[in-house]
């Protein structure tokens, strides 16, 4: 897994944001951007490439899905950029949602620093 990656972590609550740049210190991440939610991501993969995002789901006025459906049908190099999603919902149908959009691993909250590790390395290699 490659530390150097730029990472953008996308959720509209601060400490949320705080904990998951924090879990991506203690990996060994050290370019971690943040976005309040998927308006403002966008705007941020406009100026900056990006090999990870990390979203919650659950945001206004863009949710994580919303996101994840943009960035996938996007026509760059952002449509391929590794995408996990953070979220409470852990219905079937909501896991189901996220996959047919392009998920490519997705963490039930509350999760730990080895899960978030887990799910890195599952998606980076």
């Amino acid at each position: 897994m490659d530390t150097r990656t730029p990472v953008l972590v996308v959720d509209d609550y601060k400490t949320m944001v705080r904990i998951i740049r924090n879990l991506l210190a203690q990996i060994g991440f050290e370019d971690i951007d943040d976005a309040s939610d998927g308006e403002e991501a966008l705007k941020r993969l406009e100026t900056k490439k990006y090999g990870m995002i990390i979203s919650d789901w659950n945001m206004e006025p863009m949710n994580g899905l919303e996101l994840l459906k943009n960035i996938r049908a996007s026509r760059n190099e952002n449509a391929k950029v590794p995408f996990i999603m953070i979220t409470a919902e852990s219905k079937q149908s909501s896991v189901q949602a996220a996959k047919d959009a392009g998920v490519n691993n997705y963490i039930v909250k509350p999760f730990s620093a080895d899960t978030l590790k887990t799910k890195i390395g599952s998606v980076l290699g």
